[in-house]
């Protein structure tokens, strides 16, 4: 088949200047912490809690250098700010409320981090937490990082929920910070259930301090 990513460069430049020009225009100022603990030696499976449609657009550019990918709902692809930027970043679709589908999905997935396509980013909540609290997870995702036999990177994003309340008016701090990375040997060894327990613990012991 075709690769996704062949003839990439012109997406990439695309995707960086409509993101910076997004970002600039919002008056979003970014906090990044942790960033040197990201592998640079291989590929990854980015987990993240998700606030606002500006997570993504802001966590590809902190971390545009990896070739970051998302998994992300079919109805992502269809909205008028970030559908351009997702199509042409290579997201995959995933629905969760088709087992077969989002098997296909998560395979697809891993069968692309294998062949050092790229890395992928996962919300395993699933949607947008409009309350800012940590919603329940879908488990199944994290078998992408199993699959391919990559390590987890462990994130937090917030203030990207107050992004479209100041605009044009107040600058918007946004905090994204690293906060741990499970090695691969460690992914592969612990059930998806254990691993969605540990990762939830220590994203809901640390947000919000």
């Amino acid at each position: 088949g075709v690769n996704p990513f062949a003839a990439s460069v012109t997406a990439f430049l695309f995707s960086a200047l409509s993101i910076l020009l997004i970002l600039a225009l919002c008056r979003v100022k970014i906090h990044v912490e942790g960033l040197e603990k990201v592998p640079t030696d291989t590929e990854y499976l980015f987990v993240s809690n998700h606030r606002s449609n500006f997570d993504p657009m802001v966590q590809w550019w902190v971390l545009r250098r990896w070739r970051l990918a998302f998994v992300s709902k079919p109805s992502n692809m269809r909205k008028f700010v970030i559908g351009p930027f997702v199509r042409r970043c290579c997201f995959l679709p995933i629905d969760r409320e088709n087992a077969r589908n989002a098997l296909t999905t998560i395979n697809a997935a891993a069968d692309l981090i294998r062949a050092h396509e790229c890395s992928f980013a996962i919300y395993p909540e699933g949607t947008r937490s409009k309350s800012g609290e940590l919603l329940p997870w879908h488990a199944g995702s994290l078998k992408i990082a199993q699959k391919a036999n990559v390590p987890i990177v462990v994130a937090t994003i917030e203030g990207t929920e107050r992004i479209a309340h100041n605009v044009p008016w107040r600058r918007t701090h946004v905090y994204l910070r690293i906060r741990e990375i499970i090695p691969a040997e460690t992914v592969k060894a612990t059930k998806t259930t254990d691993l969605t327990e540990g990762i939830r613990s220590k994203m809901l012991a640390e947000l919000g301090k």
